[in-house]
């Protein structure tokens, strides 16, 4: 985008890419912007452009229409219906991030904004020790169940969306067009802050969703390196605060009462019966929450156990649960599809770092941190994480159909 194109144009990129970082601090301040972007894109009269996933995407949103029209309480239901308007970062991104040095920028202020929110997770992660031991409780006990939050309102959402800067950052360490130190250490810098503050914030689907996608960088970048991670881990762990220590044990050994994993074995079995009983059309949206006591399975013992009721903690039962069989297959030909794209425009790529080549790899890595964590969270039911994947997946379509014209590695 230069300074001769229409002015509403220009409005529209400039809100787009200050919605897509904004997300990282205000969810109304991005959603703001993403109006106004929607808007000057449309008063603009350029050509509106989606990615190739528009079918199985309306298919998606389809499906929860007609699961929502079929259900005991629509209205119940219309935040999802309102939810649709986060999908619009799809056209928004796609439509005015047209070059590759304009997304580079783009993902240059994530791992600013993530590093700056990471940092305040630790400063926040430092007052909780205090707090802690001013109170006289143990610390693990203390935070577990209020643990550090950077600039969001929860720890799921600030994890999820320190995860996606990371593989970004890690892609382009990895992948991207700088190769002199001096370009590079800033990043470093940015990405020691971001895992420490992952590791720090002791989310453990958020961190089963690092590992498969640093995994999968890792493993395209210099594939020893993945022999000598386990022991990176280990030392990670037994050299790290007890907490985490203790949180990593936790996977095998749980606390009763402060972290109990049995809590989502009765979401998982409750959302399967959901499932059983609505398999075409679902429950509804927002039904599975409303509904969960009448589909707790009568062996399990009342009252149940510590945890949260909300939704099922798993993405692939929740969309199913909510809005039937047809309407997950719908969202997973979507999630396959954007790895099939991305995979076959890698595989045509020429040998060497490039912007294609990070912006890519990093895409495919947030795709599969995303779904990898979603066994155990209904992570893309977050707006401020789905707006975040969509920017992501967005980006990598901009990198598969990238112009052989433009420059890759141009300098920012």
């Amino acid at each position: 985008m230069t300074s001769t194109q229409p002015f509403l144009l220009r409005a529209a990129l400039y809100c787009t890419f200050g919605s897509a970082v904004a997300i990282l601090f205000s969810i109304a301040a991005s959603q703001t912007l993403l109006a106004l972007a929607v808007a000057a894109l449309l008063f603009s009269g350029a050509k509106l452009r989606l990615p190739p996933i528009w079918l199985p995407l309306s298919v998606f949103l389809l499906g929860t229409v007609v699961s929502l029209i079929f259900s005991g309480d629509p209205a119940a239901g219309l935040p999802q219906i309102r939810k649709f308007l986060v999908f619009l970062t799809l056209l928004v991104v796609y439509s005015t991030l047209r070059d590759l040095v304009t997304v580079r920028r783009l993902f240059y202020c994530w791992a600013i904004a993530g590093a700056a929110t990471a940092a305040w997770g630790l400063v926040q992660f430092a007052r909780k020790l205090h707090e802690a031991h001013a109170l006289g409780m143990k610390f693990y006990e203390y935070y577990t169940g209020d643990r550090i939050t950077g600039a969001m309102s929860h720890w799921m959402t600030f994890g999820g969306e320190e995860m996606f800067v990371l593989l970004m950052v890690g892609a382009y360490l990895f992948f991207g067009p700088a190769r002199r130190s001096k370009e590079l250490w800033p990043w470093l810098v940015c990405g020691m802050l971001l895992m420490a503050a992952l590791v720090l914030g002791q989310t453990r689907s958020i961190w089963l969703g690092t590992l498969v996608g640093g995994l999968y960088l890792i493993w395209f970048w210099k594939r020893p390196v993945v022999l000598a991670l386990p022991l990176a881990l280990a030392a990670l762990v037994l050299l790290g605060p007890s907490s985490v220590r203790e949180r990593f044990v936790s996977l095998f050994r749980p606390h009763q009462g402060v972290d109990s994993n049995r809590f989502r074995v009765v979401t998982w079995r409750t959302g399967l019966r959901m499932i059983e009983a609505h398999p075409w059309l679902g429950l509804g949206p927002e039904e599975p929450r409303i509904q969960f006591n009448n589909y707790v399975p009568a062996d399990i013992p009342r009252p149940l156990p510590i945890g949260s009721y909300i939704h099922l903690h798993n993405i692939y039962l929740e969309y199913a649960a909510e809005r039937g069989i047809p309407t997950l297959l719908a969202l997973m030909w979507m999630l396959i599809k954007i790895l099939v794209d991305f995979t076959r425009a890698l595989y045509s790529l020429p040998a060497g770092r490039s912007d294609r080549r990070y912006i890519l790899r990093g895409a495919v890595a947030v795709v599969v941190a995303a779904m990898a964590s979603g066994f155990f969270e209904y992570n893309l039911g977050d707006s401020e994480v789905l707006t975040m994947f969509l920017v992501a997946v967005a980006c990598g379509y901009t990198g598969v159909f990238a112009g052989a014209g433009q420059t890759e590695s141009a300098s920012a």
